[in-house]
């Protein structure tokens, strides 16, 4: 199994591949294994994003519990 990279890497990886398929001088197969590798670099990328705006979106609360961000925000403005 391959070690998956960072978000920034793979970000950086995924537009090189996106630059080098967009000049149109890539063979065939090659274009086709770099398109591979673009959606498994974009799959993960949006997986660490969505994780990322998961963990942003609560808060801990006084007990330790975890809570919405917006409903702590709607419990504050009353």
């Amino acid at each position: 199994m391959e070690k998956e990279v960072n978000f920034d890497t793979a970000l950086k990886q995924l537009e090189e591949i996106v630059s080098k398929l967009e000049q149109g001088d890539v063979p065939l197969e090659e274009a086709l294994d770099q398109f591979q590798e673009g959606i498994k670099l974009s799959r993960q990328c949006k997986k660490t994003l969505l994780a990322a705006e998961e963990t942003m979106t609560k808060i801990i609360n006084e007990n330790g519990e975890e809570e919405p961000f917006e409903e702590d925000l709607n419990n504050q403005e009353k």
